[in-house]
């Protein structure tokens, strides 16, 4: 039975951790301290170590160095409360096997103990692979976690970003879903004097008004229901570095007006806490839709649209970036075979055709899940167009079809066709029109398109496809 030892100074982690470990056929400990931790290690031998970034008495890093000194062929995986890039790449240069982020997710947990549990020799890890060369004239991140294109509006986007990240300004981020906005936030604290200290990114469309409080700014113990324990916010993880804001526009007003007072006032106190904390922190924000028209219709604060708005960065959409895509073919590719352990070569000519062709209406983040899915259905050599989802391998034969029209997977433009001119079929026509022509307004942005007409989503969804022929 493989034992493994969790170091985490939070008791009810360790229990939990501990149990589910236990109930997949695990052996395991626990250390509620970086000594006890380093003091249990000594003691007995084990076959993975799961540590905390962050314990009372010691940082995680130092405990990894401690075992490292013990046993060089230790398996340490560093588990950290917040997305910071940095302190990944440094725990695994420190000899960090791999590291997960909280909220943990069962299944990464055992994907990555199952992958350490694999090495060669006892817990020898594997060399790490070096980053791919550039191809060409593409530049990686230092890291290769990210590839910078060459396209003449991405060389923009980063003469901009080299211009704005040494100063402090705040900054508000513009583009559409799947442009990119976290890795340009990212990369723009990278570039800056806070790139030692933490970067903190927080996702504002996914928080409800009562949640959106404690996320920020933390809590204390029974400030509410459920707050079993204090908590750090977002503002207090980020202290010293970067804290980025996704989708900011969805913050209730509310919490616009809390988030004001604390960057006017560089003070905050937790939820139900009379504490006052200083804060120095750097703010990124971003949206898909334009803070100043939100201002303007009495969505957004108009004077933390001021407070933001020292720089701003509009990313191109992908579909203005062709010069880029065999460059992100590549770069997609290689982290779908490394992840997948797959020597898939390349792409046959008509696909890479069909990828310059296509209007790519989820950006980046919808060709990186094409690349992948591809990959995953190509037992070895080149991707064929059989591998392609059908909207994509559709919209270049509607595109030959139609040149003057642009085609998106949701909806081909066609025109309602009724057999009969009544008022309902009228009625019907006019509604089509109508949908249609916010849908360009938006770049097909379909939540931007539902918040306009007035519908949600799925009303949106359901009418789009009673047209489909």
């Amino acid at each position: 039975m493989k034992r493994i030892l969790i170091i985490d100074d939070d008791m009810d982690m360790c229990n939990l951790l501990g149990r589910f470990l236990q109930k997949k056929g695990f052996e395991t400990e626990a250390g509620h301290s970086g000594n006890k931790g380093i003091a249990k290690f000594k003691e007995s031998k084990f076959d993975v170590v799961l540590c905390d970034f962050r314990l009372g008495d010691k940082e995680g890093r130092e405990v990894l160095k401690e075992i490292k000194q013990i046993d060089p062929h230790a398996v340490v995986i560093i588990i950290t409360g917040y997305s910071d890039i940095k302190t990944a790449v440094d725990v695994i240069k420190a000899g960090a096997f791999d590291y997960i982020t909280k909220p943990l997710i069962p299944e990464e947990v055992l994907n990555v103990i199952g992958r350490a549990l694999q090495q060669p020799e006892a817990g020898t890890p594997s060399p790490k692979p070096a980053a791919p060369a550039a191809k060409k004239n593409g530049k990686y991140s230092g890291d290769g976690e990210f590839l910078v294109g060459q396209a003449p509006a991405t060389r923009e986007l980063y003469r901009q970003v080299e211009l704005v990240a040494p100063t402090n300004y705040s900054i508000i981020l513009y583009g559409e879903s799947g442009t990119g906005k976290e890795v340009i936030a990212r990369t723009i604290h990278e570039y800056s004097t806070r790139k030692d200290k933490p970067f903190i990114a927080m996702d504002c469309g996914t928080l409800s008004k009562e949640l959106a409080g404690s996320e920020l700014f933390g809590h204390v113990k029974g400030a509410f229901t459920g707050a079993m324990n204090d908590k750090e916010g977002h503002f207090e993880l980020a202290n010293g570095g970067t804290l980025f804001l996704d989708e900011v526009g969805n913050l209730s007003y509310e919490i616009q007006a809390a988030l004001l007072r604390v960057i006017q006032e560089r003070k905050f106190k937790r939820v139900g806490g009379t504490k006052e904390m200083d804060v120095d922190i750097r703010i990124i924000v971003a949206s898909n839709e334009n803070l100043q028209e939100a201002y303007r219709k009495g969505k957004f604060r108009e004077d933390l649209f001021h407070r933001f708005n020292e720089f701003s960065i509009i990313l191109p959409a992908f579909r203005f970036r062709k010069e880029d895509i065999p460059l992100f073919a590549d770069f997609f590719l290689a982290k779908a075979n490394k992840e997948l352990n797959k020597e898939v070569e390349g792409f046959e000519p008509e696909v890479m055709d069909i990828f310059m062709h296509y209007t790519w209406p989820g950006n980046l983040r919808e060709f990186r899940n094409v690349i992948r899915r591809a990959a995953l259905l190509t037992s070895s050599g080149h991707i064929n167009t059989r591998v392609l989802p059908p909207e994509i391998v559709d919209a270049q034969i509607y595109n030959n079809q139609q040149p003057t029209e642009t085609f998106t997977p949701a909806m081909q433009h066609h025109t309602v066709v009724h057999k009969e001119t009544d008022l309902k079929n009228a009625a019907a026509q006019a509604e089509y029109d109508t949908i249609m022509n916010v849908l360009k307004q938006v770049n097909y942005n379909k939540s931007r398109a539902a918040e306009i007409l007035k519908i949600d989503r799925k009303t949106l969804y359901n009418k789009i496809k009673s047209y489909q022929p």
